[in-house]
């Protein structure tokens, strides 16, 4: 089955590996990814006014080219590129006089019809893969793993565009289990990782990743997974920061749930892109033993 992909900015970027690890995922289950034309960035946070049309302009052309492609659906591995469609992709659908007026403002454009199905990856795994599936796939079970989910904010705020139950997600936690871990639950799950604070205000940030993973620490864990690259910079590269505030404080490693199914599954670890890891993930991997030496 051939899916049609939009990669937004950060794939292209500081989240290579989550793209690769994806796609040879997708590969291993008999799908392909098949990246959009035409793309642009999604503007990357959606319009928090109500008076604000000219925010959604971005993500907009970026539905009408989906519907462009013949296709009615549109896959996403970014969290807040799939937030940003989402959100956008609802108001018009709900709102008429907004979509003319977006159609009438965007006049090189063909008209929206409102048409597209936004859906993020680990959708798809859930609902169109299913996780039983991939447990039975699963060549290198996760087995000893102690693993904390993380979600952060924009899989699961506003309501409307979530994935799941926004203040008890367990869609992670479902995949984990699939995969053979052990999951440790943590009430700073759905707490906000310091966004773009991680530019002006390091410190902060990195505090943050500490009151995150420090409970996480506390209750046994042995690492992180989340599906969110701006997450995966603040918890990893900042947490990484973070040793130098508290003492005694380690940081723990940091994956994508995608790097896990790759290992779990047996694919070609370069894929994964764990070099770029501030905390280095195959330490852990190999000290846990779930993949023979030759992998």
């Amino acid at each position: 089955m051939k899916l049609l992909y939009y990669p937004g900015c950060t794939m292209k970027t500081s989240a290579k590996n989550l793209e690769k690890s994806a796609f040879s995922i997708m590969n291993a289950l008999g799908h392909e990814l098949v990246e959009m034309e035409n793309w642009n960035c999604c503007g990357v946070v959606s319009s928090l006014t109500d008076d604000d049309l000219m925010h959604h302009i971005a993500p907009l052309r970026n539905l009408i080219h989906v519907e462009d492609a013949g296709a009615d659906k549109v896959i996403t591995l970014c969290d807040m590129c799939y937030n940003t469609l989402k959100q956008t992709n609802l108001r018009v659908q709900t709102r008429q006089d907004n979509l003319k007026t977006l159609n009438d403002f965007m006049d090189t454009e063909h008209d929206y019809k409102g048409t597209v199905k936004v859906i993020h990856f680990l959708e798809f795994l859930r609902d169109d893969v299913g996780f039983d599936v991939l447990k039975k796939l699963v060549k290198y079970p996760l087995k000893g793993m102690k693993i904390m989910p993380y979600y952060g904010c924009m899989l699961l705020r506003p309501r409307e565009v979530a994935i799941d139950d926004a203040e008890e997600p367990i869609i992670l936690s479902k995949l984990l289990m699939a995969l053979g871990a052990k999951v440790i639950d943590n009430p700073f799950k759905i707490e906000c990782c310091g966004s773009y604070h991680t530019v002006e205000d390091k410190e902060l940030v990195a505090k943050r990743a500490h009151r995150i993973t420090n409970f996480a620490i506390e209750r046994g864990s042995d690492a992180i997974v989340l599906s969110c690259p701006l997450c995966r910079f603040n918890l990893d590269v900042r947490g990484k920061e973070a040793e130098k505030l508290f003492n005694s404080y380690k940081q723990i490693p940091v994956f994508y749930y995608t790097q896990l199914i790759a290992v779990a599954l047996g694919l070609d670890l370069k894929l994964c892109g764990f070099e770029s890891h501030a905390v280095d993930p195959l330490i852990l991997l190999k000290k846990k033993g779930v993949f023979e030496k030759e992998n």
